[in-house]
């Protein structure tokens, strides 16, 4: 490891290091507009200039430069900080005077460097180059007059997203960073630019003149519209959320978020439940708590009740109704809402072992039924760094664009008995080969086949296990380490003909099975399982509640109320503790924190934050074959997969525009 010296501090940096990286190694801020961890080097915007020598007598890009032995670096001499105040002017020459009015304003890297590290004045007086506005479709707005070319959007479209949608045209002062036929960026990661960029050109459109960073409140949360548990920031102002941002978590997200994970929060105050309803001749009527508590006690439930979870809850609420079926006698648990019914004794055999992280590193990947861009498009992001690195990755399933080269093996899941022989020589050479199971194999039964795969394949090594279900649902691996989940599926549940059924969320039921039970709907929206509800109770959002949530890799993760539940809306856990003294029974908890530490005294790995230990991957059996044909995929539309989105005006909008190619008229038309 090369010795070098910043600022007559001798530091070791590791090899292949860059300067800029050796600096800040030893604790000194260099500025920079283009330069970005995650991306590839440009080197064009010129502001993390330094002094190195030995070397030309002149400053130096600090991003593009490698550290070597010896090397001696300044960043604090005269020269330097008369670079960078030259580049900050030449930066600002066709910059707009815009602060005032741009939505980048208190959180502008240009902004901060121009203060920190640019002159107090601008010698420039002649005319400043405008440039029209482009349009990236309902999530970005773009102002081009304000880009300083740093090309951070481009590199992220082509290399992160493996989307070559945006890119730079002419030269010299006529260049200009666009969508190439002016079209709408339509990956599912779009808005991540919004975030790279260091000015106010690309902006969130939904978001535009909402509010200033300065006046919002900031929690840290999970994103729960799919199972990545992806990190989150929730911005609000007084009771309403305005926006949510990703955080860096290098495990789980890096430092990205998908556009629905990010905007479909505008939902979270739209076709809200916020009073109680109780169904009268048909039809919903309002009602008191105290009426709904003596309806459901009046059905006489006795141990014929049962609960279902939906996709979007915690882990608190889910113990809370536990506690009070086992109360009542009752162990009718499932969380599986689409009718899916696997084997859960070994949670190992559902997890995704080899971790986020780890799958970058695989070298031979088998997909089984899963259309990963929109089941999980941050885990895409890792499998196309596994495909980067060389990685041969095959799919068995109806085709998609996964932005990287694959081999589609049709639909017929019979395949799985005899993989083709470019398969099985791509696995035998493969140091850390992995299989992926979604939803569209775990539907069809391939779970066993796939297990029986494991042994085949020698998916798991010494320091590697390659087997991994991908979930769909945030409150998937919760509910199966708390139990909810019947032999048969949901389907034991229909059959058992409760009196009283608790639809905790649970928006994507087949309802017409339970005809002849009591449906208590406690939720947040007004979706489908309101409509389908006898008694509604209005409950809080994942954004209205502290809760613990375990994403499809076994990681346990906790996410902090940002605003308070609108109306009558209550917290989750308070009405199952409510509806326990209506119906007569003890649940053991008075609190928030006794029904967190009774939770964790049950299931301790629910109280420790990081991947939970579900154990070895239980042998397969050989001779398991599955004689099906994957028709399609479970998810339909990518922005309407949960009852928030559903309601969130913005995803509705990308759903018609970015997948179904239709024109939102505005009002005047």
């Amino acid at each position: 490891m090369p010795k070098v010296t910043v600022d007559g501090q001798e530091i070791e940096v590791p090899n292949g290091a860059t300067v800029l990286q050796a600096c800040e190694l030893a604790g000194k801020e260099i500025p920079r507009f283009c330069y970005h961890e995650r991306l590839s080097i440009a080197g064009n915007c010129r502001m993390c200039l330094v002094e190195v020598k030995p070397g030309p007598p002149k400053p130096q890009a600090s991003c593009a430069l490698p550290a070597t032995e010896g090397q001696e670096i300044r960043t604090d001499t005269p020269m330097v900080k008369a670079a960078r105040e030259g580049v900050m002017e030449f930066l600002l020459i066709n910059h707009p005077l815009d602060c005032p009015i741009c939505d980048q304003g208190g959180e502008c890297d240009l902004q901060d460097q121009a203060v920190a590290y640019g002159r107090g004045g601008s010698r420039y007086e002649e005319n400043k180059r405008a440039v029209t506005e482009k349009y990236m479709g309902p999530l970005i707005k773009t102002i081009m007059t304000r880009c300083i070319h740093c090309t951070r959007c481009v590199r992220f479209s082509e290399e992160i997203a493996g989307v070559d949608e945006i890119g730079a045209l002419y030269r010299g002062e006529d260049m200009q960073i666009t969508t190439y036929l002016e079209q709408a960026a339509a990956h599912e990661l779009s808005a991540n630019v919004i975030d790279l960029c260091p000015v106010g050109a690309l902006t969130s459109r939904p978001y535009a003149f909402e509010a200033r960073p300065w006046e919002l409140k900031k929690t840290l949360s999970i994103d729960v519209s799919d199972a990545v548990g992806a990190n989150i920031r929730l911005d609000s102002r007084g009771r309403e959320v305005m926006r949510a941002l990703p955080r860096v978590n290098d495990d789980v997200n890096e430092e990205w978020l998908s556009d629905k994970g990010r905007y479909m929060v505008d939902g979270l105050g739209a076709r809200r439940l916020d009073k109680v309803w109780i169904r009268n001749a048909g039809k919903l009527q309002p009602a008191s708590w105290d009426e709904a508590f003596k309806t459901i006690a009046g059905a006489k439930p006795g141990a014929s009740i049962a609960a279902i979870a939906g996709d979007l809850v915690d882990c608190e609420t889910m113990f809370a109704a536990k506690a009070l079926l086992r109360a009542m006698g009752s162990d009718l648990l499932e969380g599986r809402q689409t009718g899916l019914a696997y084997e859960t004794g070994n949670l190992a055999a559902v997890n995704f072992n080899s971790t986020f992280a780890g799958i970058e590193t695989a070298d031979a990947i088998l997909i089984v039924g899963s259309h990963v861009r929109w089941e999980a498009p941050l885990v895409n992001v890792r499998l196309r760094k596994a495909a980067k690195r060389g990685a041969k990755v095959f799919i068995v399933g109806p085709e998609w664009e996964p932005t990287y080269p694959v081999t589609f093996l049709g639909n017929d899941l019979s395949v799985l008995g005899k993989l083709p022989k470019d398969v099985t020589e791509a696995f035998k050479g493969a140091e850390r080969p992995a299989l992926i199971l979604g939803g569209a194999g775990l539907a069809k039964g391939a779970l066993g086949a796939c297990l029986a795969l494991s042994d085949k394949l020698k998916l798991v090594r010494d320091d590697w296990n390659g087997f991994n279900v991908l979930h769909m649902a945030a409150s998937r691996m919760g509910g199966l380490m708390l139990g909810y989940a019947q032999a048969g599926g949901i389907g034991d549940i229909a059959k058992a003909s409760p009196k009283v059924v608790l639809a905790l969320g649970a928006d994507e039921v087949d309802w017409s099975a339970f005809t002849g039970s009591l449906k208590v709907y406690i939720g947040h929206h007004g979706d489908k399982g309101a409509h389908a509800a006898d008694i509604v109770l209005p409950a809080a959002s994942f954004a209205e509640k502290d809760g613990t949530y375990v994403n499809t890799e076994g990681r346990v993760q906790f996410a902090e109320k940002a605003v308070f539940a609108p109306g009558d809306a209550r917290e989750d856990w308070t009405i199952l503790r409510a509806l326990a003294d209506a119906l007569g029974v003890t649940v053991g908890f008075d609190s928030f924190d006794q029904l967190q530490a009774a939770m964790i005294a049950e299931v301790p790995a629910l109280g420790e934050e990081g991947l939970a230990n579900y154990g070895a991957l239980p042998k397969g059996n050989a001779k398991t074959k599955v004689e099906d044909v994957i028709e399609g995929y479970p998810i339909k539309d990518f922005y309407l997969t949960n009852p928030i989105a559903r309601a969130s005006a913005v995803m509705q909008r990308c759903s018609a525009e970015l997948l179904h190619g239709e024109d939102i008229a505005e009002a005047a038309e």
